[in-house]
């Protein structure tokens, strides 16, 4: 995946923004508070159409303006591509891709992009969904059935609770359950089974960048947590469908007690253990560090390893925040993928030994080239 071309008209801080990226490591140097941030937020819209600072697209839209644009020159597997997508104030917003508007569900895959920001170094330590979250979008983007799914998983749930409020409440009948139960089981034995195998392999790539960043002191271990599992998921994998029909069904009192569902993909986790340690409960800070680094970059390779090429990497604001030798040994295994990479900074500084990159200075809207 290679991005050629980011065009940006009246979103957040640019009035009119036409960059050229280059197959290399792109930094981007300025001070805060001057849209650094903002152009990898447009980058990464285009792989899930969301952002990762808002949920309120008007937010994209520069002050004054009646709308916005985001538009992507892009080549996948070879073959060039455009991207665009057109915010209006008060209207839904238009995908269009090679031409052709298109839905979110038909986004996903077109664009794939990993970001790594400061927030995800609570990846490890921070609460579960987090963790659901970094799972569900490295797999969307290697497989789009598998947003499909999601989507549907997560309507059916909403549904599902607010019939348990009623029956709490005594306007629906104990029985409805039985139907949206077959088919919360139903899409969400996909979703637990998919995820149990992008771990197992995630587990693996994690394992190899952890060593090599800890230069082989450290083994990163990663399974899949399926609440109310008291036994190894392998011993029920092949009988998920039944086993969580039985859960749900144990746990039917409670759950309309409570007005909500406590069964299900949207409540599992990931345990994560350095040399047998858990890294989340017992882990130092640099093991913590070394871990989400290693769950990122395997990410990466998660992407690689489906759809046939690596993503584009973007990297907010991250060098800061890690120590010289997390950094080097990033930009180390950055420049031997040859992966193409927009970075944002504030200090030239913390790239010294960087000799295949391109920069350019951002100061309040405007970005130029200053060396490479």
């Amino acid at each position: 995946m290679k991005l050629n071309n980011l065009k940006l008209v009246g979103y957040r801080n640019y009035s009119e923004l036409n960059l050229d990226f280059y197959d290399c490591t792109n930094i981007l140097i300025g001070k805060n508070a001057q849209g650094k941030t903002n152009i990898l937020e447009s980058v990464c819209y285009a792989s899930m159409g969301s952002s990762f600072r808002t949920n309120n697209e008007s937010d994209l839209i520069m002050w004054g303006r009646p709308g916005s644009s985001i538009t992507l020159h892009f080549q996948r597997m070879g073959v060039d591509n455009k991207l665009e997508f057109i915010f209006e104030r008060e209207k839904r917003r238009r995908i269009i891709h090679n031409g052709s508007n298109i839905r979110v569900k038909d986004l996903i895959g077109v664009f794939n992009a990993v970001l790594f920001s400061p927030e995800d170094l609570n990846l490890i330590k921070g609460a579960p969904a987090g963790r659901r979250k970094f799972l569900d979008v490295e797999i969307s983007q290697a497989s789009p059935a598998y947003y499909d799914d999601l989507v549907k998983y997560n309507r059916l749930l909403q549904q599902r609770n607010t019939l348990l409020k009623n029956i709490r409440e005594h306007r629906a009948n104990k029985s409805m359950l039985d139907m949206w139960d077959d088919q919360l089981v139903e899409c969400g034995t996909r979703i637990i089974k998919k995820r149990i195998e992008a771990v197992k392999k995630l587990n693996m790539l994690a394992n190899l960048m952890q060593r090599r960043i800890s230069t082989n002191e450290e083994n990163l271990f990663i399974s899949y947590f399926i609440k109310g599992l008291n036994e190894p998921v392998d011993k029920i994998e092949e009988n998920l469908n039944l086993w969580y029909n039985e859960a749900l069904l144990q746990v039917k009192d409670e759950d309309i007690f409570k007005g909500s569902t406590s069964i299900g993909p949207h409540r599992d986790d990931i345990n994560i253990y350095v040399n047998g340690i858990d890294l989340k409960s017992f882990g130092s800070q640099g093991q913590q560090r070394t871990g989400v680094l290693s769950m990122k970059l395997s990410e990466l390779e998660f992407i690689r390893s489906e759809k046939g090429e690596y993503p584009v990497l973007l990297l907010d604001d991250v060098m800061s925040e890690l120590d010289r030798d997390r950094r080097q040994q990033l930009l180390d295994f950055i420049k031997k993928e040859n992966i193409q990479t927009i970075i944002t900074a504030t200090d030239q500084a913390y790239f010294p030994e960087l000799d295949t990159g391109v920069f350019y200075l951002v100061n309040d809207g405007n970005v130029d080239i200053i060396g490479g």
